[in-house]
């Protein structure tokens, strides 16, 4: 059986989840509410204070969901109890982040600034002129506008400029020497 799909999710006071036909699991807590459906070979059920998803047999397609439905449910539940959020660097001479009202604005070399809408349910507060917090309660959702902000301008090798994950680490190259 799969590890991660065999462990109860908790659910902590304050969180109240709903389970209905065809495995729409509701999530609902101080932060929010999210809403999913999963696959429907798997049964997910709650007992006391716990989630528990269980598999009608061991086919590979459905081990897979097993613990992936899991991990999904808890990402829920974290998410509408302490959410989630993502930090971003904005290194380079010249470059910086900025906010007006809910868009960002991006100063990244280019002839013009970068301005990007926030999407519904994800907040984005600048830290001084070179941090950029994404927030939310949503992982996936939260993840995806952190990596599209990235795409504007990602870290390059040979001086770092761009915009990186503050826990990202950048393989530094070499640069150009001169002939003898």
């Amino acid at each position: 059986m799969s590890r991660i799909g065999r462990q109860p999710v908790a659910i902590p006071a304050g969180v109240t989840v709903t389970i209905a036909d065809g495995n729409l699991v509701t999530v609902k807590g101080p932060k929010g509410e999210l809403t999913r459906q999963f696959a429907h070979e798997l049964t997910i059920e709650e007992k006391d204070g716990h989630i528990e998803v269980t598999r009608p047999n061991d086919l590979k397609r459905i081990k897979a969901l097993h613990g992936l439905t899991r991990t999904l449910i808890h990402n829920m539940v974290t998410g509408v109890t302490t959410g989630y959020e993502k930090v971003l660097e904005v290194n380079g001479v010249g470059y910086r982040a900025a906010k007006q009202g809910k868009k960002l604005v991006l100063n990244l070399g280019y002839s013009h600034p970068v301005e990007m809408e926030d999407p519904e349910g994800i907040e984005t507060v600048c830290d001084g002129q070179n941090k950029i917090i994404v927030k939310g309660i949503s992982k996936e959702k939260v993840g995806q506008y952190a990596a599209e902000i990235r795409t504007k301008r990602p870290p390059e090798p040979y001086k770092g400029k761009g915009i990186k994950y503050d826990t990202e680490v950048i393989r530094r190259k070499v640069g150009k020497t001169g002939k003898k």
